[in-house]
């Protein structure tokens, strides 16, 4: 049961883009802007990581350099996208610079795992059906990605909509 009363729903979903067309507007170059920053705090991430094994590694004799054995960039990204895109602001630090955040399409924030997912089928559907697949944003009256209608999910302006659904 959601917050948000009938009269948002669009064939059982809220988010109407004939009705509510602001919470739409630009968010395919927002997207793009989102994850140029995510990327950039990723890397920055990563290399903090790269410098606490390191330290570990001095500290331990080389021991913790085994942990350069793993997935480091996944286990970094994963965790970043998590916790931010999963958390109670449902937004990573690069979508709340542009302005947009994620709901699921019955209006409700999603969780980390959810948000984890999102990432992962993103990175799998880019490597897999190269990038040619961002263009299913281009015919979506919602501009949602293939990973957003697997998964149940859109990505909105943030300030229509915390204006309209308060």
């Amino acid at each position: 049961m959601t917050h948000y009363d009938d009269a948002y729903r669009y064939n059982g979903m809220v988010f109407d883009p004939v009705r509510e067309p602001e919470l739409f507007d630009g968010v395919l170059s927002k997207r793009f802007f989102a994850f140029i920053m995510d990327a950039i705090l990723i890397g920055v991430f990563l290399l903090v990581a790269s410098l606490v094994i390191i330290a570990m590694g001095v500290l331990t004799l080389g021991i913790a350099w085994l942990l350069f054995g793993l997935p480091l960039f996944a286990i970094v990204a994963l965790l970043y996208v998590g916790l931010t895109l999963g958390g109670p602001k449902a937004a990573t630090p690069g979508m709340r610079m542009a302005g947009v955040t994620i709901r699921s399409t019955d209006g409700q924030r999603i969780g980390p795992i959810i948000a984890a997912a999102h990432s992962l089928i993103f990175w799998f559907s880019v490597s897999v059906l190269t990038p040619l697949v961002l263009l299913v944003g281009l015919f979506s009256n919602r501009k949602r990605l293939l990973q957003d209608m697997l998964l149940g999910t859109v990505i909105l302006n943030a300030g229509p909509l915390t204006r309209t659904r308060r």
